[in-house]
């Protein structure tokens, strides 16, 4: 079955389990923070520039409980996702952390959008290659949701190169 591990896994194999099992208990425990301070940031800017919130949307203390939420509902989401990449054998994870963790991004922009905080100008490049991010949020990296995830990414794709070479040769 694709995804399950090989009953004779390497020490390689262990190794790079090991690290996603940390990385997705990580990103999950980040995400919650990072929706919110994505939100309060924006938010802030767009209060301090003369923006006003829509009628809808309460209080900035009403926008910062509904980012609170958001962010609880991002780690849930992305992390269930996640945990299924990094469980998976080398062979069968079908795509990369980051990409899956920049899905979160639907998660503030939901907020923002719902608070009347206007999209912002973007280059061309994030248009195009993040249509929907249109408050430019999309992390370049797992760092980007927390410094100390730059490390542990580097080693999880360290160890999952080694994995995928060890077991298909150079």
């Amino acid at each position: 079955m694709p995804g399950r591990l090989p009953p004779d896994r390497s020490p390689d194999d262990e190794r790079l389990a090991e690290l996603g099992a940390r990385l997705a208990r990580e990103v999950e425990e980040a995400l919650p923070t990072w929706v919110c301070h994505s939100v309060v940031r924006l938010l802030d800017a767009w209060l301090e520039a003369g923006g006003h919130l829509a009628p809808a949307a309460g209080t900035r203390a009403d926008v910062v409980r509904r980012a609170e939420v958001a962010g609880r509902r991002a780690a849930t989401e992305v992390s269930a996702e996640l945990g299924r990449l990094l469980s998976a054998d080398v062979d069968g994870q079908w795509t990369t952390p980051l990409t899956l963790v920049r899905r979160a991004v639907a998660f503030p922009t939901a907020v923002l959008a719902g608070a009347g905080v206007a999209p912002l100008a973007r280059d061309r490049f994030a248009e195009e290659r993040f249509p929907h991010d249109p408050y430019d949020l999309t992390p370049a990296s797992l760092a980007a949701l927390a410094p100390e995830l730059a490390e542990l990414a580097v080693s999880w794709g360290a160890a999952k190169a080694t994995a995928h070479r060890v077991r298909h040769g150079p």
